[in-house]
């Protein structure tokens, strides 16, 4: 099933550029961002200097979405780094449109899974001083068509949205659904605050109540997904009690 051309309505108030070829959406995101007007969404159909967490490669066939949010939020790093869950529930979201919800969960702390597989990540880079950010990008890869090949060190094996059984979407079309659900993540966010995003994410949390591996720089811990607190942060009960870890790769 096809559903091209179905969504052409764009948020109000966004901006939206388009390229055929770009190095990475996040590079143009960090070259246009001071002069920016309004948040603005870059996409390109192909990039040639893709990066995801960590400086990692980041491998996108034609046909799945390429895509970075920028804009000036107007806020310390730590409300722009918490955009990470609004940016994860807006993708659970759209993604909802095209295959069953109960498919999809959301791997703190940036990742989207569909049937266990990791279907789309996310990015946050930004830029300031003095305890405020001046922009911020939020970048977003989609495997819509299809599977990244040559990816070796993934914690969970790539999948797409057509190899789980969804629909065709066209990436510029995907992108306005999506568009929408963030703006929507955004409207939320001012009019009842982060507890409500947070509740809404966990209510998607991939393996909350089990026991997971979160793996640090240093160390790795081991205990109970107890909860995501309101910095963002994962909470573990271990065997020495609590854990709150702001940073790590998950894996279960």
């Amino acid at each position: 099933m096809s559903t091209e051309g179905a969504h052409a309505h764009w948020p109000e108030g966004y901006d939206r550029v388009v390229h055929e070829t770009v190095d990475s959406t996040m590079l143009e995101a960090a070259r246009i961002a001071p002069s920016l007007t309004f948040p603005t969404w870059i996409m390109a159909h192909q990039q040639t200097a893709a990066r995801g967490r960590r400086g990692r490669p980041w491998i996108v066939p034609k046909g799945n979405l390429n895509a970075t949010l920028v804009f000036k939020p107007h806020c310390s790093p730590a409300d722009a780094a918490r955009r990470s869950f609004l940016a994860a529930n807006a993708l659970f979201d759209a993604l909802a449109i095209y295959v069953q919800p109960e498919k999809l969960s959301l791997k703190w702390p940036n990742d989207v899974l569909l049937s266990g597989g990791k279907v789309a990540g996310i990015l946050l880079e930004s830029s300031g001083q003095g305890g405020a950010v001046d922009w911020l990008s939020i970048g977003i890869g989609v495997n819509l068509a299809d599977v990244p090949s040559g990816v070796t060190e993934a914690a969970f094996a790539p999948t797409s949205l057509r190899a789980a059984g969804g629909w065709d979407v066209e990436p510029e079309d995907f992108l306005a659904v999506l568009a929408n659900a963030y703006a929507e993540q955004e409207e939320l966010l001012q009019t009842q605050g982060f507890a409500h995003i947070r509740d809404i994410w966990l209510s998607r949390a991939a393996r909350l109540g089990e026991v997971i591996t979160a793996r640090t720089g240093r160390e790795e811990i081991t205990g109970l997904f107890q909860t995501v607190d309101l910095d963002g942060s994962l909470v573990l009960q271990t065997s020495q009690g609590p854990r709150v870890i702001p940073a790590a790769d998950v894996y279960f």
